[in-house]
């Protein structure tokens, strides 16, 4: 349970765990990277700068806060709003797949660069923002966080472009898994 969780240090450094609210049958699911001194404080998800920008891009795009589901990487607060480290991310795993099992959304959206390696390794989020994945029968939309807009004023367009593109992409099905290649009988061969 991520409100006594003591996986890694962070649990004992907190004020409060942020373990993620919404809609629990949520078609769209958001996911940041940690919580911040405000959300430390609130036990809640994006309630700060970043979580009213959210709201309003949420709200752009034709939803609330009470049609998606919104999660961090990490349940607990980071000292100094540091990123979140390797460790960190590994003890909290196991608390989001939980999350995303039990929600199944549709489309998952990450925010920012930490939350996208989660569920796109190896990708570059200047490379791949706004654009539309699939994985394990999931649609994934990698977005800049929120706060990358607030530090760095131009993305500011770049995130409401991307966050346009939510309404197209919560209507595009998701494609059936391919079979895997059945091996052939040796005996129907020849």
């Amino acid at each position: 349970m991520v409100r006594t969780c003591r996986a890694c240090a962070l649990g004992s450094l907190r004020t409060n765990a942020v373990p993620g609210e919404g809609n629990a049958e949520a078609e769209v699911m958001f996911v940041g990277e940690a919580p911040g001194y405000y959300e430390d404080q609130a036990g809640r998800p994006f309630v700060g700068q970043a979580g009213k920008l959210l709201d309003d891009l949420l709200a752009r795009a034709g939803l609330s806060r009470l049609d998606v589901f919104i999660a961090n990487v990490l349940k607990c607060r980071p000292p100094g709003n540091r990123d979140p480290l390797p460790g960190e991310m590994d003890a909290c795993s196991a608390h989001l797949n939980a999350q995303v099992d039990a929600i199944d959304p549709r489309v998952i959206v990450t925010l920012g660069r930490y939350s996208m390696q989660r569920f796109l390794p190896g990708s570059t989020i200047s490379r791949v923002h706004g654009q539309r994945f699939e994985r394990d029968g999931r649609i994934v939309v990698p977005m800049y966080h929120p706060a990358a807009a607030l530090h760095q004023g131009s993305l500011r367009a770049v995130i409401e472009a991307d966050f346009a593109k939510l309404p197209e992409y919560m209507r595009t099905p998701v494609k059936a898994p391919e079979p895997a290649p059945q091996p052939a009988e040796q005996g129907r061969l020849f």
